[in-house]
């Protein structure tokens, strides 16, 4: 195994990452936690 063949490997490792992190983002399961948080710095203190 060469440089190039274990430079490939972990650029498409991290693909598969990165493709992992995006589709939890998007997913409707975290929906509702991510609209909470995203109204966090607009809510009123009481």
């Amino acid at each position: 195994m060469d440089i190039n063949t274990l430079r490939a490997i972990v650029t498409v490792a991290t693909f598969v990452v990165f493709i992992g992190i995006v589709a939890w983002a998007w997913s409707s399961r975290n929906a509702k936690g991510f609209d909470e948080a995203a109204r966090l710095p607009f809510g009123q203190d009481e």
